[in-house]
C-alpha cells in the first residue's frame, strides 16, 4: 500500500508540474497538451463508446495473432534444438527475421493481402512467432543434460523426452520468451494499424494515426496512456502468476 501511494503521489506531482507549465505558458499545449486535456478526450471516448470499441477490436487481433505465433513457435523451437538441420537453417532464419522492426513486415503484408484483416494477422504472427522460437531453443539447449540422460536411462524417449521432459524443465525459458512476444506482438499490431487501414474496424492504433492527422494531441497522449494500461495489466494478469509460481517452483524466489 505505501509503496502504491508513493507511485501515486509522484506521478500526481508530475502532472500537477505539468499543468502549472502550461497555465504559465512556459510550454506550448500544441506540442505537448496538459493532462486536464487530456482527460477530458479520454472521458469523452468513455462515455462514447469508441475507446472500448477501438480497444476492443485491437485486443481481438492482438490475442488471435499473439496466440498463432506461440503455438507455431512451441514446437518449432523445439525442433530446431533437437536437430542440427534445423538449427542451421530454422534458427539462423529466427535469428535474422527478429532483428527486423516490426514495421517491416508492413508493406510485405500489404503487397500480399491487401488492406484486410490477415495483413494485421500476419503481421502480429511475425512480430510473435521468432521470439519464441528463440526463447524456446536457447531454454532446451541450455538444459542440464543430466535431465535427458536421466529421463532416457528410465526408458523415455522422441516425443515422449520433448514433452514431458525437456519442456517442462524450458519453462522458464518459455515464459519468458512468451513475454518478450507479446511486447513485440504490441509493436506490431500498432505499426499495422496505424499503416494499414481498413472498415472492419478501428483499433487503437488508427486512433493514433487519427490523432496525429487532425493534430489531436490530447488523443495522442490519451491513447498512448491507454496502451500502457493495457501493457501492464496484462503483464500483471498473464506472465506474473507464471513467473512467481516458476520461481517458487525452481526455488530461485525470495
Amino acid at each position: 500500500m505505501k509503496r502504491v501511494l508513493v507511485i501515486l503521489g509522484f506521478f500526481g506531482g508530475l502532472v500537477v508540474l505539468w499543468q502549472a507549465l502550461v497555465s504559465a505558458g512556459l510550454w506550448s499545449p500544441v506540442l505537448l497538451p496538459p493532462p486536464a486535456d487530456v482527460a477530458r478526450y479520454l472521458w469523452r471516448a468513455i462515455v462514447d463508446g469508441s475507446l472500448a470499441e477501438a480497444s476492443w477490436i485491437t485486443m481481438k487481433r492482438l490475442m488471435l495473432g499473439y496466440v498463432i505465433g506461440c503455438v507455431l513457435g512451441l514446437p518449432l523451437g523445439l525442433a530446431t534444438a533437437r536437430s542440427k538441420y534445423l538449427s542451421d537453417t530454422v534458427g539462423v532464419l529466427a535469428l535474422g527475421l527478429q532483428t527486423l522492426p516490426s514495421v517491416c513486415w508492413v508493406p510485405l503484408a500489404l503487397l500480399w493481402f491487401g488492406q484486410t484483416e490477415t495483413a494485421m494477422l500476419f503481421v502480429v504472427v511475425m512480430g510473435t512467432l521468432w521470439s519464441v522460437l528463440i526463447a524456446v531453443d536457447n531454454g532446451a539447449r541450455n538444459l542440464p543434460p543430466i535431465y535427458v540422460r536421466a529421463a532416457r536411462t528410465m526408458g523415455s524417449k522422441g516425443l515422449h523426452t520433448l514433452v514431458k521432459v525437456i519442456l517442462p524443465a524450458s519453462l522458464p525459458f518459455v515464459v519468458s520468451g512468451m513475454k518478450q512476444g507479446w511486447a513485440f506482438a504490441w509493436r506490431s499490431l500498432m505499426a499495422a494499424e496505424i499503416y494499414v487501414t481498413i472498415l472492419t474496424g478501428y483499433g487503437l492504433g488508427h486512433l493514433l494515426h487519427f490523432g496525429r492527422e487532425l493534430n489531436a494531441m490530447d488523443q495522442v497522449i490519451g491513447v498512448m496512456l491507454i496502451i500502457v494500461l493495457i501493457g501492464l495489466l496484462a503483464d500483471k494478469v498473464l506472465f506474473s502468476p507464471w513467473e512467481k509460481f516458476l520461481q517458487k517452483r525452481w526455488g530461485t524466489g525470495k
